[in-house]
């Protein structure tokens, strides 16, 4: 199928991505990052962006291989040491501009396996700080973004190894990647209107019970989190300051809140790898108490996983708990895809870091103070880990005590 009409979805893609994705209006600025092999994507994109009466597109390429060498090779006070101007221009572009951002995400999970995980850490923690405002911005919803994936021959080897060539990894992936973002629906736009009203109805059925916690049970899980009061459960649709429309995450299945970073106790273990920073960390066990993270290890990437949570600002604490019916259609696929878009919309997660302030009524005009205040976590991270399964049951604890089944098998039971 993707062989036979790559052009045309791909083109469908791209203008899904743009129209529905950031939901590109006359005047808007666009900022991209892409992989360099994704150039063709990217000239559509840009093309599409135009169409719509964008005023700029502003593209920002990375490539795999440079990225490794850099890790490999640089010293860690070299590459830890980001020069203002690039501080700068982000900052001018989110908080002056308000560039809509599209990131396609492409990399091979595995990419820095042989770094030094210090090192890798190292980086992120200083880019997490300096970059800060993007961030912000981003998780108030200040400005328009949508994170997407383009199917990258190293992440595809990873996901398909036991195809032939690297062809047919691609295509093979491509082909999920169309699949789950309803690219081969006749009408891609009006089948992602159906998907946001199923999502909504979930979404609205929570924020009616408002529930006081949430208690997850499973293989190697025993967990409760609080939730704040005047929590809020999102899903596929946000808004920017405007009031126009975006997906940020396509695809997406989730329907998400923060929890009460101050009541957390139990234990939780991972279902599915994570892919971060480059590095592929598996059998996360996670161990919580008095609202925090106390012990946390892995089977492989321990060190990485260690050095994000230990760190970091915030990362002993979660910013977020994120609902996903088992019988999903990423889940249903049997396929682990290596990389938290899609991985993250098989199975229910959580975020160690920091909360979305748009999950809590009033957020967005709150300070960080605020928001602690109000049982958010704050913080230079947010890195979300698979928790859910078949065998996952939640119960969501009211007020008064009376609980109600929320997840039993791994599928929604409101």
């Amino acid at each position: 199928m993707v062989a036979n009409n790559f052009e045309e979805n791909l083109k469908k893609y791209a203008k899904l991505l743009v129209s529905k994705g950031i939901n590109v209006q006359p005047g808007d600025w666009v900022k991209m990052t892409i992989n360099v092999d994704q150039a063709p994507l990217a000239r559509l994109v840009t093309s599409e962006a135009y169409a719509l009466g964008a005023e700029k597109v502003i593209v920002k390429w990375s490539d795999d291989e440079i990225s490794k060498l850099h890790y490999l090779h640089q010293p860690t006070e070299v590459l830890t040491d980001i020069p203002q101007y690039e501080i700068d221009e982000v900052e001018d572009h989110v908080l002056n501009k308000r560039v809509s951002r599209l990131s396609i995400v492409s990399s091979d999970p595995g990419l820095l396996n042989e770094a030094d995980p210090a090192k890798v850490a190292a980086y992120q923690q200083v880019a997490g700080k300096a970059f800060h405002a993007q961030r912000k911005a981003t998780q108030n919803d200040d400005l328009k973004w949508t994170v997407a994936a383009a199917a990258g021959a190293g992440w595809a080897a990873t996901v398909f190894p036991n195809l032939a060539t690297s062809e047919e990894q691609v295509a093979a992936l491509w082909d999920q990647i169309f699949k789950t973002c309803r690219v081969y629906e006749e009408d891609p736009i009006a089948a992602w209107d159906e998907h946001k009203q199923t999502l909504n109805e979930k979404a609205a059925k929570l924020n009616e019970f408002q529930f006081d916690a949430l208690h997850y049970t499973a293989p190697g899980t025993d967990l409760t989190l609080g939730l704040p009061k005047n929590h809020i459960w999102v899903c596929a649709e946000s808004y920017n300051p405007k009031g126009e429309e975006f997906i940020a995450n396509m695809p997406t299945e989730e329907v998400f809140t923060a929890p009460d970073t101050r009541r957390m106790d139990g234990v939780v273990r991972s279902t599915l790898p994570l892919s971060y920073a480059g590095t592929l960390i598996e059998g996360i066990e996670v161990t919580f108490k008095d609202g925090k993270i106390v012990d946390i290890s892995a089977e492989t990437g321990d060190e990485a996983m260690k050095k994000l949570v230990f760190d970091n600002e915030g990362g002993t604490g979660l910013g977020e708990i994120a609902l996903v019916p088992d019988p999903s259609p990423i889940s249903q696929s049997g396929i682990t895809f290596f990389n938290t878009l899609f991985d993250e919309n098989a199975s229910n997660h959580l975020a160690i870091g920091s909360a979305y302030p748009t999950t809590i009524e009033g957020g967005t005009k709150m300070s960080a103070e605020e928001l602690r205040e109000n049982g958010l976590n704050t913080g230079t991270v947010h890195v979300d880990f698979m928790i859910g399964s078949a065998q996952m049951d939640i119960d969501g604890i009211k007020e008064d005590g009376t609980v109600v089944p929320v997840f039993r098998n791994g599928d929604w039971a409101i």
